[in-house]
């Protein structure tokens, strides 16, 4: 029988005596009588079963009708319910409801083909199963079976409901092969489905050979998604802090919007650190995190040479609003703030050891729907660890029009007018900061830093027509600021000495520019022929302004006699070294009418296609742009021609990003580093003296993956670490990533190499046409390379240029195990050195089954 078998059965229903319905075909009317309706009536037998069962086989069925069974044979499929029964010959008894499945043997007794069984989210492999339909109960044998992650080979199974088992007889791993790397034995085990397993007494096995250490019993939670629990410690051994245990701590489902996460670290030495962080999701609306940590450092015993002991906190939050929740408002956080010293206390993070700025934004933003409106609040704070000061801005308000057009029309008919393209803007801030030292922190000396100001901002724009290539674009800028506090001197002739008066106030100071554009560009094109390289195109694109400054500044310049000789010293009333500084210091006293220019280049080729019956070729990007900027004071009596702006950028091939900037003197000096009027190159001094100037120069280099199938298969794991309910404990995070590198390390690409240069020098002129340059320079890199598809070697460092030393490096080498991992992290260079190995499974669910020792050394 091909295909052969197909059927119904609903074993045990029996219709009972009455079961022919009875309706009458002209119902009676009668207003003092309710309508009655017969219904149809079935009596259902006790033993049967509430669904129908539905079985085929590809070979043939036997019907036994008298012991009233079925058996299938071939490639049978029986389903009742959610139940699926899969094996090559089941035999079905309608009188017990109960379904006994065989897998195949061949001559050997060797198991060919196995029964498979599965039910909602079980499933099963076995030798033999007998089920029964109605009490869902179940013997099976020699069987495998999966819960999560975990890999289950039981002697004997008993089912005893549609979620609980019992095994007897059993082994258990993480591990999918076939024949486990390792594995756990235990004579008895029960599990829950998608909630617990629990065994008894049980032993490991490492490649089929059996360990002597006895555990008394084993529980794994198997429960998916988001459920409340403790978070068990590892065990530390550290040299400074003694021994210890890191990452005991509670995790709280509060509702399905908010989470909650404390852990703590405690050391031997008396050391403690304590972390709550929580973490918040509302989809559509927002997400976000917060982290509080506590840390008590204590190094070493108390009466050692090399005892350190320090309090620190740390608080981080993040914020972020879905653009979909307000069209038109935006409120966001990036809060990085505590202690200076916290980074320095924190073991085992060279990122957080060698960080020393801290910075945090706040703001609120709201653009309003079809009118030109724009208002932003926001709240700043900045901190260095080294030098202590801590700087705030709050609040930092800034309100905006966009440009409006006034003399446009209402409706627009033909081409608009040239008067028509007149537009005004609005730009206006207000900002209050206040900065002190955290070693010195008092609420009077916060008040007495408090200094607030205000610009307003008014430019008029004019589009005129283009005259052929050439755009002309006129302009009338005016600028206005509110100043908090000014400072005089005056002379004081009996005391000999200045006398400083500071006034608190509102001050103004104004500002007035108008300037005369004009701008084109200019375009080459360089043939070749007889190669790939088919064209080089350069574009030029210089513009000249015209420009004009009037000088408002001359009443808050001023004069003072500053010694008993009559010296006359110039100062500006709002910018002076006493006391407090103002935000804003109002504007330059020199007249400026004259000229600006610049000339800004690009440059590109263009390749033929190595394909031959490809049409498009491919363009290049060379230099993205390079030129020069400067201006020209005709009003000034001498130094008329400013320094000119240098500039270079280029992102080559896609893989190397280049940016420079310097500033060229066009004047020369004297014999004693003085400058002097006349042009460098009138002197033998070239174009200019190169005064200052800076390079960033960062490029990567990534293999290809040796399977293409599995491209991307890390990035998953990696790009979490943006995720803000991430970003509020970075430390945890970094922890996480060096005792779990399979996440993280993508084994299937060869080499991956980035590096990030930075470079900046200042030039000064000395006696005798010397020259004194000052430079700072630093290599950040950061390396992985996979020698073989199991083991990868990653690092990354800090190198300083300047003093050809690195100031921190990491090292670390990790081993892809199969179902094991394996990670060392040694760094050898930096304010702590720590070396560390940790083997573990890969598994979530044995996450705890891990061999990890640390050690660190600290140099503060």
């Amino acid at each position: 029988m091909s295909d052969a078998f197909k059927n119904t059965s609903d074993t045990g229903r029996r219709p009972a005596a009455d079961t022919i319905p009875r309706r009458d075909t002209v119902p009676v009317r009668d207003s003092n009588r309710v309508p009655r309706t017969d219904t149809f009536t079935l009596r259902m037998s006790k033993d049967s079963l509430d669904g129908p069962v539905n079985y085929k086989a590809e070979d043939s069925a036997v019907v036994l009708v008298p012991q009233k069974k079925i058996i299938l044979y071939g490639k049978t499929h029986t389903t009742y319910k959610d139940a699926v029964l899969d094996a090559p010959k089941v035999e079905i008894d309608n009188q017990t409801n109960t379904v006994v499945a065989t897998g195949e043997k061949d001559s050997l007794g060797e198991t060919i083909t196995r029964a498979r069984m599965q039910e909602t989210d079980n499933k099963f492999e076995s030798d033999t199963i007998r089920y029964n339909f109605k009490s869902q109960r179940g013997l099976l044998t020699n069987t495998f079976t999966t819960q999560n992650d975990m890999f289950i080979n039981g002697r004997t199974i008993k089912k005893v409901d549609a979620n609980t088992v019992f095994i007897k007889g059993g082994r258990f791993t993480t591990c999918d092969l076939d024949e486990p790397h390792f594995a756990f034995r235990a004579n008895k085990l029960k599990i829950i489905n998608n909630k617990v397993a629990v065994s008894g007494p049980m032993h490991p096995e490492f490649e089929g050979v059996p360990v002597p250490v006895y555990l008394p019993f084993g529980y794994y939670p198997l429960s998916k998604g988001r459920h409340s629990g403790l978070l068990p410690p590892q065990f530390v051994s550290t040299q400074e802090q003694g021994i210890g245990l890191e990452g005991l701590g509670y995790y709280r489902v509060l509702n399905e919007y908010l989470d909650a996460t404390f852990r703590a670290n405690i050391y031997s030495y008396g050391g403690w650190r304590g972390d709550l962080s929580s973490s918040y999701r509302r989809r559509y609306r927002y997400n976000g995190g917060i982290n509080l940590s506590l840390q008590n450092s204590k190094f070493n015993f108390k009466g050692d040479p090399d005892y350190t002991a320090a309090k620190t906190f740390n608080i981080m939050w993040s914020h972020s609003v879905d653009q979909r929740a307000r069209p038109g408002v935006n409120f966001s956080a990036s809060v990085n703030a505590g202690s200076t010293k916290y980074n320095r206390f924190v073991t085992s993070s060279l990122q957080r050891n060698v960080q020393n700025q801290l910075t945090s934004s706040i703001s609120y933003a709201k653009n309003w729907i079809g009118k030109p409106f724009a208002l932003t609040l926001s709240a700043n704070h900045s901190q260095n660890s080294e030098t202590r000061v801590i700087n705030m801005t709050l609040p930092d308000a800034t309100f905006s029009v966009n440009t409006i057009y006034p003399l446009q029309r209402a409706e627009q008919v033909g081409a608009p007018k040239w008067y028509e393209k007149l537009g005004v803007g609005y730009n206006g801030s207000f900002r209050n900061n206040f900065a002190f030292y955290d070693s010195a922190f008092s609420f009077q000396r916060l008040l007495d830093t408090l200094s607030w100001g205000a610009v307003h901002s008014l430019p008029v724009s004019l589009t005129l027509p283009p005259l052929g290539p050439v755009l002309v674009s006129p302009g009338i800028s005016y600028q206005q600021q509110w100043i908090q506090r000014r400072t005089l001197f005056s002379w004081n002739e009996q005391a000999g000495k200045v006398d400083t008066i500071r006034e608190n106030g509102l001050f103004t100071a104004h500002s007035l520019a108008a300037s005369l554009g004009i701008s084109t560009s200019v375009f080459g094109t360089f043939q070749f022929h007889g190669s790939r390289l088919k064209a080089i195109r350069h574009t030029m694109r210089p513009s000249v302004s015209v420009n004009y400054t009037p000088n408002l500044a001359r009443n808050y310049y001023r004069e003072f006699q500053s010694d008993r000789n009559g010296t006359k010293t110039q100062y500006n009333v709002f910018s002076t070294g006493v006391g407090t500084p103002n935000l804003f210091t109002g504007y330059s006293n020199i007249e400026n009418g004259g000229l600006g220019f610049s000339l800004d280049n690009s440059l590109e080729m263009k390749l033929r296609s190595k394909d031959s019956g490809a049409r498009e070729d491919r363009k290049v990007r060379l230099i993205d742009g390079f030129g020069f900027s400067g201006g020209y004071n005709f009003l000034l009596e001498k130094y008329k021609l400013t320094p000119i702006a240098l500039y270079l950028r280029s992102s080559l091939f896609d893989k190397l990003n280049l940016n420079f900037t310097g500033s060229l003197n066009p004047y020369a000096v004297d014999t004693a580093g003085h400058q002097v009027e006349d042009y460098a190159w009138k002197k033998g001094f070239g174009a200019g003296r190169l005064t200052s100037g800076s390079i960033s120069l960062s490029t990567s280099f990534r293999s290809k993956p040796r399977d293409a199938a599995r491209k991307g298969q890390q990035a998953s794991a990696s790009n979490n670490i943006n995720d803000p309910t991430l970003m509020a404990d970075q430390t945890r995070l970094a922890e996480y990533m060096r005792l779990n590198p399979n996440q993280f390390v993508d084994f299937n690409i060869p080499y991956d190499l980035s590096l990030d240069l930075a470079f900046n020098f200042t030039r000064t002129p000395l006696a005798n046409f010397r020259t004194r340059t000052d430079i700072n320079s630093s290599l950040n890199f950061r390396s992985s390379f996979s020698l073989t598809p199991k083991w990868n070697f990653s690092s990354y460092g800090y190198f300083d240029l300047k003093t050809m030393k690195p100031t921190g490096l990491s090292l670390s080498i990790n081993r892809d195990m199969h179902c094991w991992q394996m990670s060392i992290g040694l760094t050898p260079v930096g304010p702590q050195r720590y070396f560390s190995i940790s083997i573990a499974p890969k598994s979530s669910i044995l996450q705890n089954l891990k061999v990890n020792r640390t050690r660190v050394f600290t140099d503060f």
